[in-house]
């Protein structure tokens, strides 16, 4: 066979873009690593939600520690235990996906398509681990499980499984949140008294850890790590796609998107200027627009102003002479692809700014 019809062969066996999960590999971790995380947020991978109701206190990071074809993983420990669960207590990483980034599996149809899901993971407890896919859209769920031996902890397996079609539900054809995979790790009895949904179901709570035979949470120091995430229309799994760095970023800045450079951790104080604009106002400052560089999911992203100098927040700096803050920065008008700031009233130490630059940093977030 020749090189070109090799290839050929190749994109029809494996086509582009069959990973519903976006940063399967863990490549992007735009809002940098976390510690003492107690309530559900992003951090470290894109994508990624960290769900948890009375599950202790974590680590999230992005590590290098990966298996081999893989440069990255995302990793979460536990820093403070909760070995004795409450009944509402729960720790789950969770991916969304939109309903129209679905309609070709034909859910609710009698040709609906089954997925596979496939993926390394590293734990250092041994045990029966759950993983569901859930239909937010029509209240439905199916699981699975997989089980790391005492042989296996602290070593990448793979694993692999299947979610058959359903016949039931159609997903929204719309840019909310359809389909949800969920990593169970922590489930008290309000999430693990049911049965494991082993075929799709109206989804109760209770079913959701009920494969579930460990506590992540149980003791200092336990980790769970994932990497090489496919869910992919079939029944069986193929290899991993490795989209380019700059495709895997620009699905992720649909969502959460910085002025920051890449690898700076959002925050004030940064002494980085992404922003800088000539004031031409005293007082209420001029509007300034800015534009993103990939649309957002939907209009109203949440956006927070950060300043380059100083540890207070939502305020743009006076660069100028001494980097004073201003009374507030107001943002508005966030559409799909931008948003206006206002900087309300001038420094204390600077009377009259007309003229004079002025920078900030901003990130937006427009997760489901």
């Amino acid at each position: 066979m020749t090189t070109a019809a090799s290839l050929a062969s190749y994109a029809s066996n494996f086509p582009s873009f069959r990973n519903r999960i976006i940063n399967g590999d863990m490549r992007i971790a735009q809002r940098g690593n976390s510690t003492s995380v107690s309530a559900s947020t992003y951090a470290a991978c894109d994508r990624y939600k960290f769900i948890i109701t009375n599950g202790g206190t974590w680590s999230i990071s992005q590590s290098t520690d990966s298996p081999d074809g893989f440069g990255s993983s995302y990793k979460i420990e536990c820093t403070t235990a909760k070995s004795s669960l409450d009944s509402n207590s729960r720790l789950l990483i969770v991916q969304s996906i939109e309903g129209q980034n679905l309609q070709d599996l034909k859910k609710g149809t009698s040709s609906s398509k089954s997925l596979t899901l496939s993926f390394y993971v590293k734990t250092s407890l041994a045990g029966t681990y759950q993983v569901n896919l859930e239909d937010n859209d029509n209240i439905r769920i199916i699981g699975n499980t997989y089980t790391i031996s005492s042989g296996e902890v602290n070593t990448w397996q793979y694993k692999e499984f299947t979610f058959l079609g359903d016949t039931t539900g159609v997903l929204d054809n719309d840019n909310l949140d359809s389909l949800a995979l969920h990593f169970v790790l922590v489930a008290g009895s309000d999430n693990s008294s049911g049965s494991l949904p082993t075929s799709w179901k109206a989804k109760s709570n209770a079913d959701r850890g009920a494969g579930l035979t460990v506590n992540l949470a149980a003791t200092v120091g336990n980790t769970w790590q994932i990497t090489g995430v496919q869910l992919e229309e079939g029944t069986v799994p193929t290899p991993f796609e490795h989209r380019p760095y700059g495709v895997e970023l620009a699905l992720c800045q649909r969502y959460y998107e910085k002025s920051f450079n890449l690898a700076t951790t959002p925050a004030n104080n940064t002494s980085e200027t992404s922003v800088v604009y000539t004031h031409v106002q005293s007082g209420y400052g001029t509007f300034i627009p800015i534009s993103f560089k990939v649309p957002k999911r939907a209009a109203g992203a949440s956006v927070i102003i950060y300043n380059p100098y100083s540890t207070t927040a939502n305020r743009a700096a006076f660069i100028a002479g001494l980097n004073d803050a201003f009374t507030y920065s107001n943002v508005s008008s966030i559409t799909e692809t931008g948003f206006y700031v206002q900087n309300y009233s001038n420094p204390v130490a600077a009377p009259d700014i007309t003229g004079n630059p002025i920078a900030f940093n901003w990130s937006a977030h427009s997760e489901l």
